[in-house]
């Protein structure tokens, strides 16, 4: 006769493992944004609300960037050698390119980037410390569907 605690065990490692291969497939997708909607990325305790997202080549992706810190932050997207020379860079502020965005404490900024090519971009805060607690993500980006 089986006891009621190996039958409830045998639930709850069902249950676990349809939660974490959910937290996967979460995690592996991210949002998608269509041509002319708006990706909403908030900035809260140094994290971005939004890590993981996916875009078509060629379509403008139109990302608001609010930050809800007390402190500034920014958000950088490119290559991985876009971010080396960030890594080392001395602008203290960015205002003139969609894919390098100041945004200070407790504001918005509203930036539109389109990507040429196929691949995985990341995007990061450059500001000193944030990188490396953890203030990244990355954007996929993937061909047109085809008609």
């Amino acid at each position: 006769m089986r006891s009621p605690g190996v039958s409830a065990r045998l639930i709850g490692g069902i249950l676990l493992a349809l939660g974490a291969a959910g937290i996967a497939l979460a995690w592996v997708g991210g949002p998608s944004v269509a041509a002319g909607d708006q990706l909403v990325i908030r900035m809260r305790y140094s994290a971005f609300s939004e890590t993981r997202v996916t875009a078509v080549v060629g379509q403008p992706l139109q990302v608001v960037l609010v930050n809800d810190d007390p402190i500034d932050h920014e958000w950088m997207v490119g290559d991985e050698a876009f971010h080396e020379r960030h890594r080392t860079g001395t602008e203290p502020a960015h205002a003139t390119r969609a894919e390098e965005v100041s945004v200070p404490a407790g504001e918005r900024r509203l930036t539109t980037v389109a990507f040429r090519e196929p691949g995985v971009y990341r995007f990061v805060c450059h500001l000193p410390g944030h990188e490396a607690y953890g203030m990244v993500g990355v954007v996929t980006v993937v061909e047109p569907p085809a008609s």
